[in-house]
């Protein structure tokens, strides 16, 4: 049996592809906060576990630990500028050097044009951290999970 998993609407899925969709969204998330300072991490574990109740959510703070972890969590949510022992303090350049290593790397910022460039440096689709308990950051998130989960 092939299973093919839809990118319509929900609304226009069968009864069979909703069933198969919902028993994925069941599946536990892991999520890398990178960069990230206590607070923000704090405010952005509180959003995502808003929308992810079981998301298994850990903060990556060195580059060394990020380098050597960054194959364990299904999406990272990386800060525009990095807190803690990074190379440098761009979130952009993080990803622009590890997005061929892990595609799932989504810039947290408020300025749409750092999202853009994370976008051209092969991030994927981020938010704003003044959006992150909206529509925005739930559709950026969904969006993200489901399409790590299903190359």
């Amino acid at each position: 049996m092939h299973i093919a998993f839809v990118s319509r609407p929900y609304q226009m899925l069968s009864r069979t592809e909703r069933r198969l969709n919902k028993s994925h969204e069941t599946e536990k998330p892991t999520i890398a906060l990178v960069g990230h300072c206590t607070p923000d991490a704090f405010a952005l574990r509180s959003a995502i576990s808003g929308f992810y109740p079981d998301a298994q959510i850990e903060t990556l703070n060195s580059q060394s630990e990020f380098e050597s972890r960054i194959g364990e969590f299904t999406i990272h949510l990386v800060n525009r500028i990095l807190d803690g022992s990074f190379k440098d303090d761009s979130g952009i350049n993080l990803i622009r050097r590890h997005a061929s290593d892990h595609p799932a790397l989504m810039l947290i910022s408020n300025y749409p044009e750092s999202l853009q460039e994370a976008l051209d440096a092969g991030g994927i689709q981020g938010f704003g951290k003044r959006d992150m308990r909206g529509e925005n950051a739930r559709i950026a998130l969904h969006n993200a999970l489901n399409e790590t989960s299903h190359p």
